[in-house]
């Protein structure tokens, strides 16, 4: 698995408020105790994981990229501040990487592959299973594939944004701190994106 490489300063940023971690937890994540560490890996892993995913579009690449975002953490947990909340600077690792990632990609001409792909081939095999799904759990399915793909043909920031407010339910403050973009920017970027979205599953421009 290659390491993602981010940027030492926003490495050397913020960890979190105590709203969002206990004194004593964070004292011990500082101090690398192998039981916090592994308290917080199984805390986001789904989520971070989650977000890789949306960004990049493919299952194999986001567990490699997932991994590399808990290595990051794990090395430069001791020098962190507490100017913003974990689940924030977990996200903005996160972000650095997967967009790192995708550049990457784009200089070898690789593109992102679609998160429905893995989806409908996952769909594909219990569809073999002699008892088929209800009708009601068909329609959810395929109303659900049907927002994943109109999700996965937005631009990377959009798609991004999108995943932090209406997946996620980040506040925008958050997102703010997640992304470096100015507020404005990103109400901009989500309205456009939610317009694109509304387009691509049949609703009003």
């Amino acid at each position: 698995m290659g390491m993602t490489e981010a940027a030492p300063a926003e490495l050397a940023g913020t960890l979190s408020r105590a709203s969002d971690v206990d004194a004593a937890t964070l004292d011990r994540l500082r101090h690398r105790e192998p039981e916090a560490f592994e308290r917080l890996v199984l805390d986001y892993q789904d989520r971070v994981y989650d977000f890789c995913l949306r960004m990049l579009g493919d299952a194999e690449e986001a567990t490699d990229i997932a991994q590399d975002v808990f290595v990051s953490l794990h090395q430069h947990l001791p020098g962190f501040r507490e100017d913003s909340k974990l689940s924030t600077w977990i996200y903005r690792i996160s972000k650095n990487h997967c967009l790192n990632r995708l550049k990457y990609l784009g200089r070898r001409g690789r593109g992102r592959r679609s998160p429905a792909d893995d989806a409908d081939e996952a769909f594909l095999e219990r569809a073999t299973d002699s008892a088929p799904p209800p009708d009601e759990e068909l329609i959810a399915r395929a109303e659900r594939e049907a927002v994943r793909a109109a999700i996965a043909q937005l631009e990377d920031d959009q798609r991004m944004l999108v995943g932090l407010r209406d997946i996620e339910g980040l506040s925008y403050e958050e997102i703010v701190e997640i992304t470096e973009l100015p507020l404005g920017t990103v109400k901009s970027r989500l309205h456009r994106a939610r317009e694109r979205l509304a387009r691509a599953l049949g609703g009003e421009p």
